[in-house]
């Protein structure tokens, strides 16, 4: 085995099925680890089923007390989070001394979370991405189902790509729905699926609209990279959309083969595109 996977891991787990991910491989890598589940986001029952704790998003002491006891060394950030309001925070005095320095700041969650990961780093744990877990998870370059955008569909993929980099040069959000090059809507902080469900109702007759799902300009690859999954997919289809467009290389597609047979299914189109450095800068030609 790898030095690498003799290091101790720890999953802070948030909701959805990507944490199990996280887990199945470090079984199958006889990795150790130990899970974090974040209270009021995880939800997979393979969380509570590993060697875990519940914790609060606010409890720093609890986590560093833990993970030091536990003999963790690594760490990944994985699942869906949504950004608590200080109520429900409750935090710690770790927590309250992270906030007054951090978190005060007028900042968006890439700002905040690349904070979380220097305060982690400051404890003395290493970040991975869940990508160095996980293989086959980024989504690869090209059409990836059966059916290909048409002419109308590029001109929408192009003005989304031009939105969406706008948007995560702003630290707002990684997507955005595009129709008849009209911007239906956009991602903030109620996220991808709320989205879709907003543009059921904002749909024009005709061809159907495109979501458009990019990494932000300044984001660490090793947390909160954009994902489509199966429920993506279902959404956009009752959206009335007919293709989704993602970052090849800079977006997860959990369960691969499960997602191009319900895009299949829905007819819809599914396209990695590659953008290099200059071409994520909100100012850049399509």
């Amino acid at each position: 085995m790898a030095d690498d996977e003799n290091r101790k891991l720890a999953i802070i787990a948030g909701g959805g099925d990507i944490p199990a991910l996280a887990i199945e491989a470090c079984e199958k890598a006889d990795r150790p680890y130990f899970v974090f589940a974040l209270e009021g986001h995880a939800d997979d029952p393979a969380v509570f089923k590993a060697p875990h704790e519940r914790i609060r998003l606010g409890s720093v002491s609890q986590f560093e007390k833990s993970a030091k006891r536990e003999g963790v060394q690594d760490v990944v950030m994985i699942g869906r989070v949504r950004r608590p309001g200080m109520r429900e925070l409750r935090p710690d005095a770790k927590g309250a001394a992270f906030m007054a320095r951090a978190a005060m700041k007028a900042m968006g969650d890439d700002g905040l979370l690349r904070a979380v990961i220097g305060e982690l780093e400051r404890m003395g744990f290493r970040i991975l991405a869940i990508q160095d877990l996980v293989t086959g998870l980024l989504a690869p370059e090209g059409v990836m189902t059966r059916r290909k955008p048409d002419a109308k569909a590029e001109i929408d993929i192009a003005r989304g790509l031009e939105v969406a980099r706008k948007l995560g040069d702003l630290d707002v959000g990684q997507a955005v729905v595009i129709q008849e090059k009209l911007v239906l809507g956009v991602e903030a902080i109620e996220g991808t699926d709320a989205l879709l469900e907003r543009c059921r109702n904002l749909h024009r007759k005709g061809s159907g609209g495109v979501l458009v799902k990019i990494k932000k300009v300044r984001q660490d690859r090793r947390v909160d990279m954009p994902t489509v999954g199966v429920a993506t997919v279902d959404k956009a289809a009752d959206a009335g959309l007919r293709g989704i467009v993602v970052q090849a290389g800079g977006t997860l597609v959990v369960n691969r083969e499960a997602v191009l047979a319900a895009a299949d299914n829905a007819k819809m189109f599914l396209v990695g595109i590659r953008l290099d450095d200059s071409q994520m800068r909100p100012d850049a030609d399509g």
